[in-house]
């Protein structure tokens, strides 16, 4: 037995999926300890939009740790963290028009949702947040609540309260959901809260994800998420938008609601934000809000962890101008081309995009697993998610050299053309 075997918790999950040690990597590439390559298409789950081992975040990195800059500072000042604070805030704030402060708090996902709940509860002297089906948002108590998926949970130990899930409205109907727009479930919660003899009070936020990622790559429409933003702005409730796996470029801009038309009153980051997969977490909160917190009233030792100020800096370089995007734009269409025969070959599966994050609906759990293994047996990471984990969903590093990109497409359609032939 090796030592992951005998001492690691049983709670391990995707080195069961990829059964190798993995030693180093590069890029788009992780090559395990018997130097055997794998395209990953699984990216940290969305961590690493700018690849293993970013070059440009490499060396800030050993020239900040080598002039001794400061590592750990809880929310003290630091020069490093006021350099990403304000490249952040020209780069990506100002052009936007957004005046929303930036918070930091513990430094992950689960943190960021966390901290928003408990601010839009504060702001608005109510308990109740609307969330939405095939959502995910975290594994501490208030995320998971919110949180739809049974498996997750099941493992809380105690009841998920003051959350109450509602119908998320696809861009069209789906595999997933095999339900509309469902601008129309908003107009009876609309009708429900102005009720005064309804017993159902709007509530403090409405917490949403613009694409469900680990839910299955669902897109939500245009016109349900601004149907959304009016109804929470009507009944004095908060618009949160969680964009832990689908922001910092992901989708072909920096937020994946760019082009929506949407004011949202906090929005969740993680993941991408810290640029080489140091950890951090921020929430970008209108100052109206932020206004409602009491100085260390909300704390986490690793707020704002300084390697992470150091690679989010430079990976808010690579939006200073357009490059980056246009690639991420002619990268969507190769996976387009390279994926449409398998559509046009099989009328079960379905696929769903945005940018660089795709999802290819096989319609089963059994055979998106065995994709998935014949996909790691020839050299490719891919993972499953959605109900029952019947999409595979593609999440390269955004810096993907074209080589890499095309060879692993190959190698994902060749497999799934395999399993779906013998099916």
């Amino acid at each position: 037995m090796s030592i992951f075997e005998e001492r690691e918790s049983a709670i391990r999950a995707y080195c069961r999926v990829y059964p190798v040690v993995f030693d180093t990597a590069e890029n788009a590439r992780q090559t395990d300890e018997n130097g055997n390559q794998y395209i990953d298409f699984f990216a940290g789950a969305g961590v690493l939009n700018f690849g293993h081992n970013n070059p440009r975040m490499k060396k800030a990195i050993i020239n900040y740790i080598e002039r001794n800059g400061v590592t750990h500072s809880l929310d003290m000042h630091t020069s490093i963290k006021r350099d990403f604070m304000e490249t952040f805030v020209k780069t990506i704030l100002e052009p936007r028009n957004m005046p929303h402060r930036l918070q930091f708090m513990g430094p992950t996902g689960t943190n960021a949702v966390e901290t928003a709940l408990k601010l839009a509860r504060r702001v608005t002297g109510r308990s109740e947040i609307v969330a939405f089906s095939h959502g995910f948002h975290g594994m501490t108590l208030g995320a998971l609540a919110c949180t739809a998926n049974e498996y997750f949970r099941g493992a809380a130990g105690v009841p998920l309260n003051h959350v109450n899930h509602q119908v998320f409205g696809c861009e069209k109907t789906c595999l997933n959901c095999e339900l509309s727009c469902g601008v129309d479930n908003l107009n009876k919660l609309r009708a429900l809260y102005a009720d005064s003899s309804s017993a159902i009070d709007p509530p403090a936020a409405f917490l949403v994800e613009t694409i469900q990622a680990e839910g299955g790559v669902n897109i939500a429409s245009k016109e349900w998420l601004q149907a959304l933003q009016k109804l929470a702005k009507d009944f004095g409730s908060l618009l949160i938008i969680d964009e832990i796996q689908v922001g910092c470029g992901r989708t072909g801009s920096y937020f994946s609601f760019d082009d929506l038309g949407l004011d949202p009153d906090i929005v969740c980051l993680a993941k991408g934000i810290g640029g080489f997969g140091t950890p951090m977490a921020m929430n970008l909160v209108k100052p109206e809000h932020d206004d409602h917190w009491s100085p260390g009233e909300h704390t986490g030792t690793f707020r704002g962890q300084c390697l992470s100020f150091v690679a989010g800096k430079e990976a808010l370089s690579y939006f200073a101008d357009d490059v980056l995007m246009a690639e991420v734009d002619q990268k969507n269409t190769l996976m387009l081309e390279k994926l449409d025969p398998l559509l046009k070959q099989y009328n079960s599966i379905q696929l769903r995009e945005k940018g660089m994050i795709m999802g290819l609906d096989v319609g089963d759990g059994a055979l998106a697993k065995q994709i998935v293994e014949k996909c790691f047996a020839n050299g490719l990471l891919v993972s499953a998610c959605g109900t029952g984990g019947r999409v595979i969903k593609l999440i390269p590093p955004l810096t993907i050299p074209v080589e890499d990109l095309t060879q692993g497409l190959d190698i994902l359609v060749t497999a799934t053309n395999d399993v779906l032939e013998a099916a």
